[in-house]
């Protein structure tokens, strides 16, 4: 079987859409977009291309900091950020070595003419990435393949879940050259699972693997269900107190937002309020609140981030006991999303198991969600540049989860 491919995405003439997706990002989607490498190449890499450690880390909090701020604005986007990433590694072909999580999967999003909400999503969180790719040009510079990474880890990490490594210096796309084959949905619940494993197969990853990085998007899913766009609002908006008022909370009257905004529109009344429609994160404090609220941080933390996991576990061992009778998987899809389904896909010979371990130890899932999301944003490496060229470019082939020395399968 073969993967079907977006027609928005195929058949479009190169010119126009390189002229779309400039006018849709205002001129910066056009900017990030720079001649390194050959159309449909490897993805290559420059460890050291943002210099010291202190540029580096720059670059990468203020990256974490602007889609933290999206998605507390918009919680529907936490899913989109990690669903780029996935797209963007999953372009890649294990057996002709072409494409490759190079960030061009920004490119397809915005030439997509489809306007439902999943893609509008998808596009929103796009133009958050090249925003904050723009805004870093004032101080150092990052590449869109870099913050497509970097996204996608932030999403996990803004919800509860743990910190996902993420290995820079991606050089970024050309500008022009074959589009990414995979379409720009298919992450979207509309294909059927056969081409979602598909994906995963060419790409050169295990059951193993895809088990891990969709359970991060089955729980990704699941919190953003219970969350809206106020959420934010109620946690970073400034508490004002009365002058010269140091006692307990109980020892003074808080002044209410509307004896704010009275005094300030008495005082100009051309005031607007600098905090109506922004968010400002802290880079600085304790790991957990220094880019902001968590989305669910009373739910979902780094020790239960398998909740969901269990969940569905449980849900399908239920199911199975009251259908012995017959053969056909219990349908979790409403309750837990299309990924369920895929997971629990009768067609998949270790799902299962890989289900059943995670459901029973989170810590294993975080090392394997940890090194499964590492290994899909360095598919098709090829690095550059001195002694990482030397070092890591053994033409070995690549390790999986399932090369752990545990001989299960």
């Amino acid at each position: 079987m073969s993967l079907r491919t977006d027609n928005d995405n195929t058949n479009m003439d190169r010119r126009s859409l390189f002229g779309l997706v400039a006018s849709t990002t205002a001129g910066a989607g056009l900017a990030l977009l720079h001649n390194t490498s050959p159309a449909a190449a490897q993805v290559f890499f420059d460890p050291a291309q943002y210099g010291d450690q202190e540029l580096r880390v720059g670059a990468v909090d203020s990256v974490r900091e602007s889609v933290r701020r999206a998605i507390l604005k918009n919680p529907k986007l936490a899913p989109s950020f990690y669903q780029l990433a996935l797209m963007d590694g999953l372009s890649y072909d294990a057996k002709t070595q072409a494409f490759g999580p190079d960030g061009k999967v920004v490119v397809s999003v915005l030439s997509s003419k489809k306007d439902d909400d999943y893609t509008k999503n998808l596009k929103e969180a796009c133009l958050a990435l090249i925003e904050a790719e723009k805004n870093l040009r004032k101080k150092t510079a990052i590449t869109i393949a870099d913050a497509v990474a970097i996204g996608g880890a932030e999403a996990i990490e803004s919800i509860g879940g743990p910190v996902l490594p993420v290995q820079l210096g991606r050089a970024d796309t050309p500008r022009d050259g074959q589009l990414p084959p995979v379409p720009i949905d298919l992450l979207s619940g509309q294909r059927s699972s056969a081409e979602v494993i598909q994906a995963f197969q060419r790409a050169g990853l295990t059951e193993r693997e895809m088990v891990a990085l969709l359970g991060g998007l089955l729980t990704l899913e699941k919190v953003e269900k219970t969350r809206d766009s106020e959420d934010w609002r109620q946690s970073t908006k400034p508490k004002f107190r009365e002058p010269g008022k140091m006692g307990r909370m109980s020892e003074f009257r808080k002044l209410t937002d509307e004896d704010i905004a009275q005094a300030e529109l008495e005082a100009d009344p051309e005031y607007m309020d600098p905090d109506d429609g922004w968010y400002i994160a802290d880079s600085f404090g304790s790991r957990d609140d220094r880019f902001g609220q968590r989305l669910a941080k009373e739910d979902i933390n780094e020790k239960n981030f398998n909740k969901y996991l269990k969940e569905l576990q449980t849900a399908s061992t239920a199911g199975s006991k009251k259908n012995k009778s017959s053969s056909k998987v219990v349908n979790v899809s409403d309750e837990y999303g299309w990924t369920a389904s895929l997971i629990l896909d009768p067609n998949l010979q270790t799902a299962q198991t890989w289900l059943n371990k995670y459901s029973g130890t989170n810590l294993a899932y975080l090392k394997d969600l940890g090194v499964a999301y590492n290994s899909l944003t360095q598919l098709g490496a090829v690095y550059t540049g001195g002694k990482y060229e030397n070092l890591l470019n053994k033409g070995t082939k690549r390790k999986s989860l399932n090369d752990d020395g545990l001989n299960l399968f």
